[in-house]
């Protein structure tokens, strides 16, 4: 029997959870088509080496606990995994590291607690910090956009350098990141905490990331268009009640306001909201990672806590933590605090009395 994700009365809109997997797969359409516009095949090919890889892991899994194989797998839970890992990690990341990462998303994060509706932790997370711990160095190493490469790797140079490690020109992932303009380029948010640690203001590092003026190619990245859509497939996850506004909404909240403050304590030192919005997976995980419908708070009042806590989380890590993204690690510390969460904002049950211990006899 496939889970059902409808709560009546409440909900008015019944669907499996092939059904919902499905909606938020496509709603990441337009963002996965922004990355794979500005970060080149990569993306893609990391896709399509997760989303084997969960299935695979899954199916095997399954099979040596004795459990239907074909129906778990056809609720696309595994795939949506997959997808969630492989926008996650740099687009020329090896091969073998993206199948340790599904592994243990797959293998440790799901199966080891009893499979999709017992897992505590987002799988997807699991594994990114899993890889973020055990290779910093290479899921660092995102290529800069394509609007601003020196050389913009084609479909088989992305399989080659995912595969092998060199392009068929024979450039290696630290080569291509040097060729545009002679400066390594990283991500905004790299390139914020490098020039902070060096001297530099706030508005002094942006001035130089800068390309063009716009905003929106700081850094020559292209991360706030890349944000902005999958901030559209968000909105549609809402619209359709997929997913209700608690969690992203308190979530984006926290991080404007939290990032607010400290900018205007000092804006030297500390990034706009807009930037910490539009830079990084704040978006991304808002929507589609932080409303995982296991391992998020489920009472209306618990899950605006739990966003807005991820928010605070990600800010205080990202400002005064050693990485320059955090939405991972604010997830998971917020997955271990939802039951707490839950406990204490359990709605009263419809009927019963609430009587002072002083009144009662």
């Amino acid at each position: 029997m496939k889970l059902s994700l409808s709560s009546s009365p409440h909900q008015r809109v019944r669907r499996d959870t092939g059904q919902v997997m499905r909606i938020v797969i496509y709603a990441m359409i337009p963002g996965m088509l922004a990355q794979t516009f500005f970060f080149g095949w990569g993306m893609l090919i990391q896709a399509i080496i997760a989303v084997f890889s969960a299935v695979l892991f899954e199916g095997v899994i399954l099979y040596l606990r004795k459990r239907p194989i074909e129906r778990t797998l056809t609720d696309y839970s595994a795939a949506l995994t997959g997808l969630l890992i492989a926008i996650s990690i740099p687009p020329t990341l090896p091969w073998w590291m993206t199948v340790i990462g599904v592994f243990f998303a797959i293998g440790v994060a799901k199966q080891v607690y009893g499979g999709l509706g017992f897992n505590i932790f987002n799988p997807a997370m699991i594994a990114y910090v899993v890889l973020l711990i055990s290779f910093p160095a290479a899921m660092s190493l995102w290529l800069p956009a394509t609007t601003q490469a020196g050389i913009t790797p084609s479909f088989l140079d992305s399989v080659s350098l995912i595969f092998t490690g060199f392009t068929t020109s024979g450039y290696d992932v630290t080569q291509l990141r040097t060729i545009a303009d002679g400066v390594t380029m990283a991500t905004p948010l790299d390139t914020l905490k490098t020039d902070l640690t060096q001297g530099l203001t706030y508005s002094e590092s942006l001035s130089k990331a800068t390309f063009n003026g716009s905003f929106f190619d700081a850094a020559g990245a292209g991360w706030g268009w890349v944000s902005l859509a999958y901030l559209l497939g968000g909105l549609a996850l809402v619209k359709t009640r997929v997913i209700s506004w608690h969690i992203p909404g308190s979530m984006i909240v926290s991080v404007f306001i939290c990032a607010a403050v400290l900018h205007l304590a000092n804006g030297d030192v500390y990034a706009s909201p807009l930037f910490h919005l539009l830079n990084g997976a704040v978006i991304v995980g808002a929507f589609f990672i932080a409303t995982d419908p296991v391992s998020a708070s489920t009472t209306p009042r618990g899950r605006i806590i739990f966003g807005a806590a991820i928010g605070f989380w990600i800010v205080i890590i990202r400002v005064f933590g050693g990485y320059p993204d955090a939405v991972a690690f604010a997830v998971i510390i917020m997955n271990m605090a939802v039951p707490l969460i839950d406990y204490y904002t359990r709605p009263r049950v419809y009927g019963k009395n609430v009587t002072s211990k002083r009144g009662a006899k």
